[in-house]
């Protein structure tokens, strides 16, 4: 990538901040998905004017990238988001395969803003005892026949 180039992304994506602050359309974050020197996908956060908890900015960029691609994997993109992904903009990069990410704040800078991730961090890494959100198991066999379907379909496309 020429030189430049990467600092002229970011600020792409820091302005589609700037740009949902200023037009309320959510939180103050940014993101742009570039493929060969072309930004394929752009989105501020959306949360709020969208009532879409899911709708942050990566992810807002990467349904954008994956929909004009035609394509669910973005193996040859990288990202440029105005600050470092919370986990679950983190999973979505990885199950989109985009393997670099360029970030201008902290989480801790987010945290400062009143964008707290830290107990989502702190749970992945040392589950509380009293967890904030109750998982339990049922019905495994049933689901298992799903998988079983799955396996059984011949044309299936891998992920």
């Amino acid at each position: 990538m020429p030189d430049g180039a990467r600092e002229t992304f970011m600020q792409q994506a820091i302005d589609l901040a700037l740009e949902g602050v200023r037009t309320n359309q959510g939180g103050p974050f940014g993101a742009v998905l570039v493929r060969e020197g072309r930004v394929v996908g752009a989105g501020c956060n959306r949360v709020t004017s969208t009532n879409d908890p899911t709708a942050h900015a990566e992810i807002v960029a990467i349904r954008a990238a994956c929909a004009g691609l035609a394509t669910f994997a973005l193996a040859d993109c990288e990202l440029f988001a105005t600050c470092e992904p919370c986990p679950m903009c983190w999973a979505a990069i990885h199950w989109a395969r985009v393997p670099r990410v360029f970030y201008a704040c902290r989480r801790d800078d987010a945290a400062s803003a009143g964008f707290d991730d830290a107990a989502l961090y702190e749970e992945l890494v040392h589950p509380p005892r009293a967890p904030r959100v109750a998982f339990q198991a049922l019905m495994r066999e049933q689901g298992l026949a799903v998988f079983r379907a799955w396996l059984e379909k011949p044309d299936r496309k891998r992920y």
